[in-house]
């Protein structure tokens, strides 16, 4: 608010014979406000191409072209023009927050994903090597009855010699 404010007295001080639109360098997260006058004299102190650099982030096909001072309805185009580069402005902001709100969530679908694939994976090695234990341990238990049996063969042999 004390922004446009101070827009109105800077366009106050040029005086009534002003053509020239006075602008501000604001923040890219704070709207634009033009202020100009309607008056039909010109004044000799303002540049051709002030109106140019009204909006210097649009491409220059999207400048507003200068309005014919001498037409209220070119001025209320240029308005119109300006109020529609400053919505432009706003949604290509608001597409870039977007784009980086997608690019986290991109990135955090990738790390759930990869924890996923983290946790099947461990789940299947968790299910081979109970698999393996088990197979080990009937292996075990097929050795120890063996070498009981082999015990008892040896000591026959030992009792019978």
């Amino acid at each position: 608010m004390a922004g446009s404010k101070q827009l109105e007295q800077t366009s106050k001080s040029i005086g009534s014979s002003a053509h020239m639109i006075t602008t501000a360098r604001v923040p890219a997260d704070k709207p634009v406000r033009i202020a100009f006058s309607l008056n039909e004299t010109e004044d000799d102190d303002a540049p051709e191409n002030s109106f140019a650099l009204a909006f210097p982030e649009l491409d220059q096909q999207l400048q507003p072209l200068p309005p014919c001072h001498d037409s209220t309805e070119s001025m209320q185009v240029y308005k119109q023009h300006c109020k529609i580069a400053e919505e432009y402005h706003e949604v290509k902001k608001e597409i870039a927050l977007l784009e980086e709100r997608k690019k986290e969530l991109i990135a955090r679908l990738e790390q759930v994903e990869k924890e996923s694939m983290d946790a099947a994976q461990l789940a299947k090695e968790y299910a081979e090597l109970t698999e393996e234990n088990r197979t080990l341990k009937l292996a075990q238990t097929q050795c120890v009855e063996q070498l009981e049996k082999l015990r008892i063969q040896y000591q026959k042999r030992q009792g019978s010699s």
